[in-house]
Formats: C-alpha cells, structure tokens, sequence
C-alpha cells in the first residue's frame, strides 16, 4: 500500500480547501453561540502508565483532526478567529530520545499560518492575546496546557460540533473512501491467511502487513476471531496457534486516513455447506437493510426491522419457530442479535452524537429491550453509517431464554450445531444519500 498517499495529495487539495471553509463557517456559529471571539483547539497530551515512563499510544482531540490531517502532533493548538487564516502552533521538540514531527508538507499546508515551536512555553505567544475572549476545546489534565483561557469545552459548543460532525464534506468522505480501500486490502489478506490455516495471530499480522498500519495506527483493536471464538463480540485475545480443527473465521478490521476510518466485518467458512448457507442467508438479509437506508428514515426503527427480518431468518433456518413479533417479545432475536445494528462512523470508529436530538444536548434514547443501540437519530444526508447486523450462538444469552416463553421457540438441537462456528456478522460503511447509499465497503471490495 501507499501509504503516503501521493496520487491522491492532487484529488484531496481541492476539497480539503472546500472542507476547511466548511469548518471555518462552522466555527463562525460556534463562536457566535458561545459569545467568543477565538476558538483554540489542542491537539492533546501524552498519557503515561501508572508509576511508569512509557506513555499510551498518542490519539488525537477528533476536534483537532477535524481541521488538520495530523495524528501524531502531540502538544499542538489551532487558533481560529473569524475572517483569519486559521493559526497553527506544530510542536516540534529537540528530541534526541524520540523522532519529532518533520515538516509540514503535503495537501493542507498552505492553508494554515504554521508557527513552529520548539518548547510548550513557546507556545503562549502565538495564541490570541485576550483569553477571556476564547474558547478551548480539547482534553487539558494540566492547567497550564490552558494557557489562561477558562472557557473549557463549553456544552454548547460541543454539541454544536459533534451534531455538525454527522454530516460528512467531500474532503472527509474521500478520505473515507481511501481508508474503505486499503481496509479492504486487509481482509483480502487475512481471509488467505485464513484459507492457509493461519493462527488468529498470524491472520492479523497478514492484515497490518496488507493495510501497513500498525496495530496502534488502526482505528481500534483488530476482532479476529476462529471458531466460538466468533461469539465473544469483542474478542481481541488473537490465539498465536490455530485451533485443530478450523470451522469459521469473522474479522472486525479497519484502517484509517489521515484520521478517518472505516469499519468492515466478513464472517467465512471452512467448507461446512450449512454455515456456508447461514453466511449468504445473512449477507441478503444485511444487503436488504442497506437497500432501506435513505435520508429521513429513523435508525431506531431500521433497527427494529432487523430484528424482525432475524426473526424470519431464524425460523426459515430452523433455529427457531413462531412469528416475527412473538420472537421480538419473547427476547429470542436479542439473544441471538444482542448489539445494536450500527453506529456513526467518521473520525472516531463510534463516532459522536449517535444519540444527540439537537445543540440543546436532548437525548433521544434507544428503543425498549435495546439498550446498545448506538445511533437513534434520523438519518441525514452524507451521514456514513454501518450497517452490521448479526447472529451469534452466545451460551449465556441463549442460556437466560430457558424457563421463560422463549424456551419453546428455539430448536436447541439446530443451535447446538451451529455452537462451534461461534457466529456470523457482516458490517458495511454505508453513506446516506438523499434517495439512497452509497456503500463505501461494498464498492471498495469491488475494486
């Protein structure tokens, strides 16, 4: 992979100048609702380990990302002011320990008054001089990183920000595009890896290797998963020998560009001709939700649908009996679809204001009996959003529906077949459009 991305450095100027007068007319009404004159946004700070000398991987103030490609500018401010060339102060310390940021180059200079500073002190002088008139968003676990200013993340703005993020420019679905692509690299190398008979552990070396990121430059820990090891949702464990006997194999895996990230989960078999069969069941009826997606449909309802189209999936493959309603009353499709069907994607995997109503900070909650739902909100256009339903053999969920109703809708014998494929899901990154998708993911392994 290219992993500088220089081919498309020329495609990407024309909208990241596009995008950052998108973000300066952002924060024009952001400081106008906030009564400011200046909006300073911090990059953020190293984290140490307890009683240690070693710091957490660096991640970066999404707020920070949003205006500049930058993910590894620790100790870093943008100051904006409204009519002004937004102001950025890039830390470059006189290390001799650690490598230091290089210069700045690429697409997004030239749109930016850069002040390289060598100390955090340095830094004081190139802010606006009146720090009552600004606001400063980023995390500050040292006062002095503050530098004056007392207005820290004001509620207001925030959810000003985090509403406006959902809706993504044409510089950021670009970048999302990319990172759906070089995602997509990834899983074809980890299902070979898969189909060789790989551990869990060499799969995902294979898929760092094909995506060149580093396990602490992908957007969240890689789910690489064999056998039952598929029915744990968030298994990271990544077993360094392959079981003896290889059923399944489901990846959660994506990559970032330059701070974006993409989502993708595949789930495969080992050549049983009835996982085979449950797969492809799974990918239609998850092909069919996407179909529904459009601007103005509520995602809680969508939701809600998918668990009624589980609920015909399951009886027609005789895992379970009964109608649709009965079998989302009773508790039968959460136990075998226990997560909500996706989320806001963006500059954080989980990104932000899933449940956010308006700038007032009003909460709209999930539905009843489906606390994990991630996003509630209408859709919007140029939101991206996955779409991931799934199916698990999960023995303490299926477990709990014994003595209650639900007991007499499931054929256990059917599940104790499927119990060691440990389970299937399917996840793609899906752009809302006015009347419509367009699937990033899909698209991507269409390349």
């Amino acid at each position: 992979m290219n992993t500088d991305y220089t081919d498309q450095n020329m495609s990407l100027r024309s909208l990241y100048a596009e995008h950052i007068a998108s973000m300066c007319a952002r924060f024009d009404e952001v400081l106008e609702m906030s009564g400011a004159a200046h909006a300073v946004i911090f990059s953020g700070a190293l984290h140490y380990a307890f009683l240690d000398d070693h710091s957490y991987p660096f991640r970066p103030n999404p707020h920070f990302l949003a205006w500049a490609p930058l993910e590894k500018l620790p100790l870093s401010y943008i100051a904006y002011t409204p009519g002004e060339r937004p102001l950025l102060v890039y830390h470059q310390p006189r290390d001799y320990w650690h490598s230091v940021p290089g210069e700045p180059s690429g697409f997004w200079p030239a749109l930016f008054d850069i002040r390289i500073v060598h100390t955090l002190a340095d830094t004081a002088r190139h802010l606006p001089g009146a720090r009552d008139k600004c606001i400063l968003l980023g995390e500050i676990s040292d006062s002095s990183m503050a530098f004056g200013i007392e207005r820290i993340n004001p509620p207001t703005a925030l959810n000003f920000l985090h509403l406006a993020r959902g809706r993504k420019t044409e510089y950021e679905l670009a970048c999302m595009r990319l990172a759906s692509e070089r995602a997509v690299a990834g899983h074809r190398a980890a299902e070979t890896a898969f189909g060789n008979g790989a551990s869990e552990f060499a799969i995902h070396q294979a898929y760092c290797k094909a995506v060149s990121q580093t396990d602490n430059e992908l957007p969240y820990g890689n789910i690489i998963a064999l056998n039952e090891h598929s029915a744990i949702l968030h298994y990271t464990q990544l077993d360094r020998t392959a079981p003896s006997a290889v059923r399944s194999f489901l990846i959660d895996a994506g990559a970032q560009v330059f701070g974006y990230a993409s989502d993708i989960t595949r789930t495969y078999d080992n050549g049983d001709n009835e996982f085979r069969a449950l797969i492809q069941r799974m990918d239609a009826m998850q092909q069919d939700i996407v179909s529904r997606v459009r601007t103005g449909l509520d995602y809680r309802e969508l939701h809600l649908e998918t668990h009624r189209l589980l609920a015909e999936l399951l009886v027609d493959a005789e895992l379970a009996t009964g109608d649709a309603e009965t079998l989302l009353a009773t508790g039968v499709t959460s136990a075998f679809f226990p997560h909500g069907l996706g989320h806001l994607l963006g500059l954080q995997v989980h990104d932000v204001a899933g449940h956010m109503q308006d700038v007032s900070g009003t909460i709209i909650d999930p539905p009843s009996g489906h606390p994990h739902l991630r996003l509630t909100r209408v859709l919007e256009e140029n939101m991206v959003v996955t779409i991931e339903p799934g199916l698990y053999f999960i023995d303490m969920l299926l477990e709990n529906l014994r003595g209650s109703p639900a007991e007499a809708h499931v054929n256990w014998q059917t599940v104790a077949a499927f119990r060691p494929f440990g389970g299937i899901r399917i996840e793609d990154d899906v752009r809302v459009l006015a009347d419509g998708t367009e699937n990033l993911t899909r698209n991507a392994f269409a390349l």
